[in-house]
């Protein structure tokens, strides 16, 4: 067991771990319970009814938040000739081709926070996959970031888009924006999420769909909210 400081065991106990919160409820408790002196990230945990070890029970996707999640993403775009003009003119803070692939084999080069490609890009791409595919930089069509419309890809990815996935324990671990958002905020972030996650829902999963939902600021407790009473 890790051993928790001093504020983190005063957050802990406004919460009663025995309790499944309502959605208001949990996250009004977690921006109270956030205390750094940094804002936090608040993460929504959800464990899944389903078994990401078969093709068919994988879920994953993207969406925008409609308030963002209060970080600046880097984004880096492979993209060749007018798509990479494309790519700049829309904001992308690298683009290039087969010199950011040199790049990133080379020199370990990861300044950035989201990948897009087009795909006759993914044929260079590919090879990057050891590389990329275990920091989640690597581009895939479900995530939309491999793709011909570049422009809106980066308009996404810039207003606040996040990606979703199943871990190896079946659980989907996302941000949903700042403490300082507020509950109200944070409220529409959480409900677009759960609504994508759900519309996610693999059509061979049965029983229990929404197993757990945890929420929980950067440095804070985890608040378990009551799954049944989810409205979407």
């Amino acid at each position: 067991m890790p051993k928790r400081g001093k504020i983190y065991k005063e957050s802990a106990k406004l919460i009663d771990k025995a309790t499944l919160y309502e959605v208001g409820e949990a996250l009004d408790l977690v921006t109270k319970t956030a205390k750094a002196k940094f804002d936090e990230t608040v993460e929504v945990h959800i464990k899944l009814g389903v078994d990401g070890r078969h093709a068919d029970q994988q879920v994953r996707g993207a969406v925008v938040l409609p308030h963002g999640t209060g970080k600046t993403h880097k984004v880096l775009v492979f993209a060749k000739g007018p798509k990479a003009q494309e790519a700049e003119a829309a904001g992308a803070d690298y683009v290039g081709a087969e010199e950011l692939a040199q790049k990133i084999q080379s020199e370990n080069w990861f300044d950035f926070d989201v990948a897009v490609a087009t795909p006759d890009m993914m044929g260079i791409v590919g090879r990057l996959g050891k590389l990329l595919g275990p920091k989640g930089l690597m581009p895939n069509p479900k995530s939309g970031t491999v793709t011909m419309d570049v422009e809106k890809a980066l308009q996404d990815i810039k207003a606040g888009k996040v990606e979703y996935r199943l871990d190896k324990t079946n659980i989907v671990h996302t941000p949903i924006g700042k403490v300082s958002f507020g509950v109200e905020k944070l409220n529409d972030n959480f409900n677009t999420l759960l609504e994508a996650v759900v519309k996610a829902k693999p059509s061979v999963a049965k029983g229990q769909y929404l197993k757990s939902v945890t929420l929980a600021s950067s440095m804070g407790p985890g608040i378990k909210v009551n799954p049944q009473k989810i409205t979407i």
